[in-house]
Formats: structure tokens, C-alpha cells, sequence
């Protein structure tokens, strides 16, 4: 689980504007966050499944929003991949 201060640091670098915390960018950052996180977890604890479903479910989530934002706004959605280093 990502921390307040880690969670701020994420909002602050992917926001459109100052009271910026919902939008597609914000979410997909947060999301490869946690994903990150929980993916050092997986690699320490094989056997967790719940665990697994989780982020196989967060992966899918990131996938939806990745689509709409590439339908919505396709510049964006290609700085949004290049600064995560995301492979689209």
C-alpha cells in the first residue's frame, strides 16, 4: 500500500491543474503506483492469490482508463505512457 506522502508526490507530478485529483492521468498514476507496490509483494509472496486477483483486477481497471483517455485526448495519452514507461 502506497503511502499519503506517495500518494500526494503521484497526484502533484500527473495533475492537469492545482485542484486536479480525478482526472484519467491522476487515476492511471495512482493505479501504476499501487500496481508497482503490489508487484513487489507478489514476487516475495508466490501463494498469494487474493493478493493476485487484486492487481490482475487493477491492471484491467488501468487498461480501461488508458483506452478512454487514448479515445478522449490522444496527446495525452501518450505523455501519460511515456512518463510512466508504460509499453503501448
Amino acid at each position: 500500500m502506497i503511502s499519503a506522502q506517495q500518494k500526494q508526490d503521484v497526484i502533484s507530478q500527473a495533475r492537469r491543474h492545482d485542484n486536479d485529483a480525478g482526472s484519467p492521468e491522476v487515476q492511471i498514476s495512482l493505479l501504476t503506483a499501487r500496481i508497482q507496490d503490489l508487484s513487489q509483494h507478489m514476487r516475495a509472496h508466490k501463494k498469494d492469490f487474493h493478493s493476485r486477483r487484486g492487481l490482475i483486477g487493477m491492471v484491467s481497471k488501468r487498461n480501461r482508463l488508458l483506452r478512454y483517455l487514448s479515445r478522449t485526448d490522444n496527446a495525452a495519452y501518450q505523455a501519460t505512457i511515456a512518463r510512466l514507461g508504460l509499453r503501448k
